[in-house]
């Protein structure tokens, strides 16, 4: 009878030690599994090679056919991405996250021949998709812009995609350096810096800009000229371009914050430090018309470089196209300025907390690179 209870403590014994290694190879499955999802989810570049970074977007775009895919990271390197003359390279994909290892060390670039310019002919990149993100880099069109005579228009991004982000992105042109291309899009940039001379935040749709570094170039190469901001043809969105505690640099030319494209334009300047307020131009916008006399153009909470208000009181600029004149007020009262809110004028879209969710994800994979 001993014998027996014996056995059957061992078999007990070997059952439940049986089980527990079940358990633990069921484990090791699942973690192996959720590593592979994750390894799947990710494509690394290699450093230096503009040809790995465009075999990643292809494939990237292949992935996230689908509007619903989730997340998908390409990690580039610090280094240097020669595309040549190489032009409009396609995001068609959605919600693909291309993440630079350093802003100022992930330097993108390509070089159109500049008889060939043209708003939609010479992007870095062309976005077709939703919700794709870029961080930590730098775009930078190099076509020759001051050979190109009356127009040379450069574009780092052209995004006829919605919401999408850019966080901590360099983009280095002069004109139409940043352009938003879709009538009803939103877009979110924060902490980027733009460079250009006229026009070169241009575009439709509601687009937001956060703590961004606005520095206008020399208009021509003797620095003569006046450089122009932005330029929005707002049709069918109610916020168009708002700036909310952005800085103006200027190098040598004057300037004006904006211009109307056509259409209804609309533009808010909130909290912008100007480190050279004697090179805002008198009126501050741009009164001439290109195919439009209206425009909705603001102002509020202006400061210098010391963090003084500098905002007039009132700056009523009469707007001209033809024979037409159309006089407004461009300075806000504080009431009208509260209105202007990121979940007000995104009240579907949390782009600030997005940004926060894929930094802390990001820092986790680019200690791959290291």
């Amino acid at each position: 009878m001993k014998k027996i209870c014996c056995y059957a403590k061992k078999e007990l014994s070997l059952q439940s030690k049986l089980i527990e290694m079940k358990r633990s190879i069921l484990l090791i499955v699942c973690v192996w599994m959720a590593l592979t999802g994750s390894a799947q989810r990710t494509i690394v570049v290699e450093k230096s090679n503009a040809q790995s970074l465009l075999d990643a977007v292809s494939k990237a775009n292949e992935l996230n056919a689908d509007s619903l895919s989730e997340r998908l990271y390409i990690l580039i390197p610090n280094g240097y991405y020669d595309l040549g003359d190489k032009v409009l390279t396609q995001l068609t994909g959605h919600n693909i996250a291309l993440i630079g290892q350093s802003t100022n060390g992930t330097i993108i670039r390509n070089c159109p021949d500049f008889r060939n310019e043209g708003i939609s002919k010479t992007a870095v990149f062309l976005n077709l998709g939703s919700d794709n993100y870029f961080q930590d880099m730098t775009l930078k069109d190099a076509l020759d812009y001051y050979s190109c005579n009356a127009a040379g228009r450069g574009v780092t991004i052209q995004d006829k995609g919605t919401r999408t982000i850019l966080n901590r992105v360099c983009m280095l042109s002069y004109q139409d350096t940043y352009y938003s291309w879709a009538e009803t899009a939103q877009h979110y940039l924060v902490d980027c810096e733009i460079h250009g001379t006229v026009d070169f935040i241009c575009g439709a749709g509601d687009v937001w800009f956060e703590r961004c570094r606005i520095v206008t170039e020399k208009r021509t190469i003797d620095g003569k000229g006046r450089n122009v901001i932005a330029a929005p043809r707002t049709s069918q969105t109610d916020w168009g371009f708002v700036f909310n505690h952005c800085t103006i640099e200027n190098i040598v030319s004057t300037f004006d914050y904006a211009r109307g494209w056509h259409t209804h334009p609309r533009c808010a300047w909130l909290y912008t430090t100007l480190l050279s307020p004697e090179k805002l131009n008198k009126t501050r916008f741009d009164y001439h018309g290109m195919r439009t006399v209206q425009n909705d153009f603001k102002e509020y909470g202006t400061l210098d470089a010391q963090g003084n208000d500098i905002t007039p009181k009132s700056n009523v600029v009469t707007f001209e196209l033809n024979e037409e004149r159309n006089p407004v007020e461009t300075i806000l009262t504080a009431e009208e300025a509260a209105r202007f809110t990121l979940d007000g004028v995104f009240t579907d879209w949390k782009p600030a907390d997005i940004v926060k969710q894929t930094e802390r994800q990001a820092k986790k994979l680019m200690k791959r690179l290291k």
